[in-house]
């Protein structure tokens, strides 16, 4: 998969406190208490880094997305998304992928390296 001109993809999942590899993944985007970003390189995990996710902002759900992009995330992998924060991540440049199933974010990211996940369109009202 090419994303980008890095040979490193950066994915973030949004993840249950206090985030990591063995976390739940949370369900909803923009309220999701962290956000796990992973690394892959060669196709394999190469970083994992955490960050908190306020889902109290004044900002709402654009905020999560002003967070990824300051990260330099190419692309999220969501269990839902509405549609207004899933067309700014789209503009920002950050694909979006459906991971519902995935009940941890290892399987989140094993999903994305086994090419299991499906990307999510412009056209899509919301993911759940």
């Amino acid at each position: 998969m090419e994303i980008g001109e890095s040979p490193i993809i950066r994915i973030a999942v949004p993840s249950e406190a206090p985030g990591g590899m063995d976390s739940a993944r949370s369900g909803q985007f923009g309220r999701s208490p962290t956000f796990t970003i992973v690394d892959i390189l060669d196709g394999s995990v190469n970083n994992v880094n955490v960050v908190a996710n306020d889902p109290g902002d004044p900002s709402g759900w654009l905020s999560p997305v002003l967070l990824l992009g300051e990260r330099m995330v190419d692309l999220v992998i969501v269990a839902g998304i509405d549609k207004r924060p899933l067309l700014h991540c789209l503009q920002a440049g950050i694909r979006v992928f459906a991971g519902e199933d995935r009940p941890d974010v290892r399987s989140v990211i094993d999903g994305f390296l086994e090419a299991e996940l499906s990307p999510i369109g412009p056209d899509a009202m919301s993911v759940h």
